[in-house]
């Protein structure tokens, strides 16, 4: 069984040395009541996640920056993916499903030749297969099967609820879980670069979909294996990670 349950426990060790973490650490100031009203009044804040943090530790660090309780983000960020997460707060967070059900858009990066139960770097490779005779071109046709309105298994290792439970904690239990397929909509899977072992993509798709289990599959179609190396979020909607602050710049607009 996969061991999810020791990166979470220590995920925070290692955001170390760089300006997320003493963003995370450092106490400020109180912000002035003017600035709290506009919290409340409700904002929508683009949050560029870092690396390790889970979409959680953004929302409290920003519930505890401004000091309001309403504040929630519109889909969640796995620790090891960066990139575009919508936060809403005070009177705003009326709005988080609005966001929610709009269509995303990812790059990132899968590795073939092995498999995770994670389906991610959360967990350690295994299951090692030969990979070197598949082509660019084959690279690319395999896309074909998973673009439109397909059934997608989600990940075991996932926030998906059952009986109230997470699903990642029935799984750390060894809980077998029976998972039923999802309808989700890719509208578009381009693969962008190839460094084999490592297969470079974006993909453009409908809430609800994961592209843990996507990388799964798809290395699956093509009879090695693969799990996801890397995961950015680069757009929801209209919005663009490129308008996104990370959280220390966050920080700072509070009180330029």
């Amino acid at each position: 069984m996969a061991n999810k349950g020791s990166y979470w426990a220590k995920h925070k060790e290692q955001i170390h040395g760089n300006e997320e973490e003493r963003a995370a650490k450092k106490i400020y100031e109180p912000i002035s009541e003017e600035v709290k009203k506009k919290f409340e009044d409700g904002q929508v804040i683009l949050i560029d996640k870092p690396l390790h943090w889970t979409s959680f530790d953004a929302v409290r660090k920003i519930r505890n920056l401004i000091k309001i309780k309403k504040v929630g983000h519109a889909g969640t960020l796995d620790p090891l993916a960066t990139g575009l997460l919508i936060v809403c707060t005070g009177k705003f967070t009326k709005k988080i499903n609005e966001y929610m059900a709009q269509e995303k858009e990812y790059t990132g990066s899968f590795t073939l030749g092995a498999v995770t139960p994670t389906y991610d770097l959360e967990s350690t490779p295994l299951d090692f297969k030969d990979f070197s005779a598949i082509t660019v071109e084959q690279l690319k046709e395999m896309t074909q099967p998973f673009i439109g309105e397909i059934q997608q298994v989600p990940p075991i290792y996932s926030a998906i609820k059952k009986d109230g439970v997470a699903l990642y904690e029935l799984a750390r239990r060894g809980v077998d879980v029976e998972l039923k397929p999802r309808t989700i909509t890719i509208k578009e899977f381009e693969i962008t670069r190839v460094e084999l072992p490592v297969v470079y993509f974006k993909v453009v798709c409908s809430t609800g979909t994961y592209i843990r289990s996507l990388a799964h599959d798809y290395g699956a179609a093509l009879g090695c294996g693969a799990y996801l190396s890397a995961l950015r979020r680069t757009k929801i909607g209209e919005h663009l990670v490129e308008n996104a602050v990370g959280i220390e710049g966050f920080i700072e607009s509070l009180y330029s």
